[in-house]
């Protein structure tokens, strides 16, 4: 997660392209009373700089380095744990890193650099002189011997000899000799901490997993990191968990991948059978159950490649196996196989950045193809800045659940956005009602998350007041989905029941008739003066906020922008405000 930090409204516009070239994650956090329409917002920078640094999260401030120095002094006591801090000036024109340059800071400062067309300003000696951070290896490498790290590297830069066992293309610029006295070692076997070489773990081995349906967490642990001890292999070489797709869903793998810090790939039954003259112990049963005749052995090979080796033949617990296969080269994970497909059903409340919730924003950052009516995706401004978009128009909301579930099933991060709350006269029930009617093992498969959003209702309740504060109902007026009767004997029994009332799609420009006998039958039961609001376009330009007595409400007051809300017998208006009491008052 990154927090790029927005001070004047003068650095909103590269914030935003910060946020869009970091992606997945990064959100603007803006200063309330100087920057608006940002997904975070804070009145005080010093402490809200402290608490994003203590959390852990990297934080990217547009803003003068004085500014992020001063708020963080207090704090600084391990540079082993810093996150990264970054300075970047307003005009993109230079990027420097103050904490943690090799914890990330200076691998986003190159990036910020090159995608603003400024200047990273590093200042570490590792990158400065040898051109080479030790303590940052590339994707997938881990430091296995921390206490290492700073001798060898002091050795370096005082010219001392250095030998380099094993072979990392990214070391070879530096100054090695055969005869060095210390040592930097890069292998896949365990070593001790108390190793005096610095050893790297390259990401070249591939753990494959097969489990029973529902087989415990644990049980897969410990099978995966049992075998891996008494191979003598380092579980910081993993590259990744590998299985077949029917697996895609299985708690156990991810606990797996999870615990080892690496991403879970998955292939079909077709793509491991193509492993099968590599495999040491094929099972006819295994065949017949999945379509090939081994998943551990076959996910591993896979995974690491046509030049990779079985270096731990499968090994079993009683419902799972594991195999390990070693490349002879770094594996890229995320170019192997499949990843478990995505779909975040997010809500996006009203459409203002400040209505959106962090978690909606985090899954729209998060999502490579974003899909939905085109107004709410155009809502999203900067945010849709290299994603895929997929636009549907209104009445097509089946077609577009079917698109972000396919889109899904390829293995992509999918954001189906709504607006207001997804679960509110929006499109998640449409998503699991997709699922449950479609015999589609992709879709079953898929992780799903419903993001919720600020709703109408509690968007025109705020505006208004507290109009909702005691039991209240929500009635939608389209009977293109509900049955007429069926809206009639809810108006009926809401009526009766003194809630408040909330009307969803009151007009549209050949249904308008229903209105009129809602506020027909509300009269039976409520007095004229009962106060009705009509919030229309909140949180969007052309906002307005009207109220009204019930016996005044038109038709053509409302369009199918405009949410209605209804008092019951109790709402009361004073001033400008309407507010339904709770009892609290009658107590005291």
């Amino acid at each position: 997660m990154s927090a790029v930090l927005c001070l004047t409204a003068a650095a909103l516009p590269l914030a935003r392209r910060i946020v869009a070239l970091l992606g997945e994650g990064a959100t603007v956090h803006g200063l309330a009373g100087r920057v608006t329409a940002t997904e975070v917002t804070f009145t005080d920078t010093a402490a809200h700089v402290r608490g994003l640094f203590a959390a852990g999260q990297a934080v990217i401030g547009v803003c003068a380095a004085g500014i992020l120095i001063r708020a963080l002094a207090p704090l600084l006591a391990d540079k082993h744990v810093e996150p990264p801090v970054l300075a970047v000036a307003v005009d993109g024109s230079s990027v420097v890193p103050l904490l943690g340059g090799h914890h990330g800071a200076n691998a986003l400062a190159r990036r910020l650099a090159e995608g603003l067309g400024g200047h990273a300003a590093l200042t570490t000696a590792g990158d400065v002189v040898l051109g080479v951070a030790l303590d940052e290896p590339p994707p997938g490498w881990r430091v296995a011997t921390l206490k290492a790290l700073k001798p060898l590297a002091a050795a370096l830069l005082a010219g001392e000899p250095v030998r380099l066992e094993g072979e990392a293309a990214w070391l070879e610029a530096l100054p090695f000799t055969p005869n060095g006295t210390q040592t930097i070692r890069v292998t896949e076997r365990t070593v001790s901490a108390e190793d005096p070489a610095l050893v790297f773990h390259p990401p070249v081995l591939s753990v494959g997993v097969g489990c029973e349906r529902g087989c415990s967490e644990a049980e897969l642990l410990t099978l995966v990191r049992t075998t891996l001890e008494n191979a003598g292999l380092a579980a910081g070489a993993v590259a990744c968990v590998s299985s077949l797709d029917l697996k895609m869903d299985e708690a156990a793998v991810f606990a797996v991948a999870r615990d080892l810090g690496v991403p879970a790939r998955f292939f079909t039954p077709a793509e491991l059978n193509h492993e099968a003259p590599r495999l040491m112990t094929p099972s006819a049963v295994v065949l017949r159950e999945t379509g090939c005749p081994g998943v551990a052995e076959g996910a591993a090979l896979a995974a690491a490649g046509a030049a990779s080796v079985l270096v731990v033949p499968k090994v079993k617990s009683p419902r799972a196996t594991v195999a390990v296969a070693l490349s002879p080269q770094p594996i890229a994970p995320l170019s192997v196989g499949k990843a478990r497909g995505t779909l975040f059903v997010v809500g996006i409340g009203p459409g203002a950045a400040v209505w959106r919730t962090p978690e909606a924003s985090a899954a729209v950052a998060a999502a490579s193809d974003l899909v939905g009516y085109g107004l709410y995706l155009d809502l999203l401004g900067e945010a849709t800045l290299g994603k895929t978009r997929h636009e549907s128009a209104l009445g097509e909301e089946t077609q577009r659940v079917r698109i972000a579930l396919d889109l899904a099933a390829e293995g992509k991060t999918v954001a189906l956005v709504c607006s207001g709350d997804p679960g509110i006269y929006a499109l998640a029930t449409l998503v699991f009602e997709q699922i449950d009617r479609e015999d589609s093992l992709a879709w079953r498969r898929l992780a799903v998350s419903v993001v919720p959003g600020i709703s109408a209702l509690q968007a025109a309740a705020a505006r208004a007041g507290a109009p909702v504060n005691h039991d209240f109902c929500t009635i939608s007026l389209s009977d293109l989905l509900t049955p007429r009767e069926m809206i009639l004997r809810r108006l009926k029994a809401a009526a009766e029941g003194d809630f408040v009332v909330c009307f969803y799609n009151p007009v549209s420009q050949r249904r308008r008739e229903l209105l009129g006998h809602a506020q027909a039958i509300l009269l039976e039961h409520r007095p004229p003066h009962t106060p009705v609001i009509l919030a229309r376009q909140l949180g969007r330009e052309g906002e307005s906020l009207r109220i009204v007595p019930l016996s005044d409400l038109r038709v053509d007051d409302v369009d199918m922008l405009t949410l209605v809300i209804v008092g019951s017998t109790e709402t009361r208006r004073v001033g400008t405000w309407v507010y339904t009491p709770r009892g609290y008052a009658a107590k005291r």
